[in-house]
């Protein structure tokens, strides 16, 4: 739910919710009816679509509150934000905030993305040494921004920029970026 999709050019859309639409475990899944009736027989009911559609997504108990969430998500975003078209240039004006700071910084900060496989929800980077990335955790902890810390697998520093973070919060990061090239670069 960070940006709008065709549904319609996808027989079938799955979909985990967790970080931009609501907590880890609630997943949305878009089947189009021309699948459903192609589905082969035998199938454990619990791989089997048909069981969802058959019973109103509820075959089972469902994650009550998880979906509560994502109601409240879906509301907030199309009532607040403006729907997925607003939602979508606020998520491209952050990630650009961030980007331009990456690449005016003169590979004092280094992208793992190329330019064109950016991602408008996590920006991911590097400093010089590893020296330099604790100190940048240490300090933007102390500006109040927090959890920059990169995946384990790949390290670094990692901006989360889902829809909840608002484009201060993109903007306040970059800042600290600016100053920390410029005490350090």
């Amino acid at each position: 739910l960070s940006r709008p999709i065709d549904v319609t050019r996808y027989g079938l859309l799955y979909a985990g919710a967790q970080k931009n639409a609501g907590p880890a475990g609630v997943t949305v899944a878009i089947v189009r009816d021309d699948l459903l009736a192609r589905i082969p027989d035998g199938l454990p009911a619990l791989l089997d679509y048909r069981t969802y559609t058959d019973h109103g997504s509820m075959y089972n108990t469902p994650p009550v509150f998880a979906i509560y969430v994502l109601l409240l998500v879906t509301r907030w975003l199309r009532d607040d934000v403006g729907g997925l078209d607003a939602q979508l240039r606020v998520n491209r004006a952050k990630a650009a905030v961030l980007y331009d700071e990456i690449d005016r910084s003169e590979d004092f900060y280094r992208g793992h993305a190329k330019p064109d496989s950016r991602s408008l929800m996590n920006v991911t980077f590097r400093l010089p040494t590893e020296a330099l990335e604790k100190a940048f955790l240490i300090e933007a902890a102390g500006q109040g921004l927090m959890e920059l810390k990169g995946h384990r697998s790949v390290g670094g520093i990692r901006a989360s920029i889902y829809n909840a973070m608002p484009l201060g919060g993109a903007q306040a990061l970059a800042a600290f970026m600016r100053n920390f090239t410029q005490r350090n670069g």
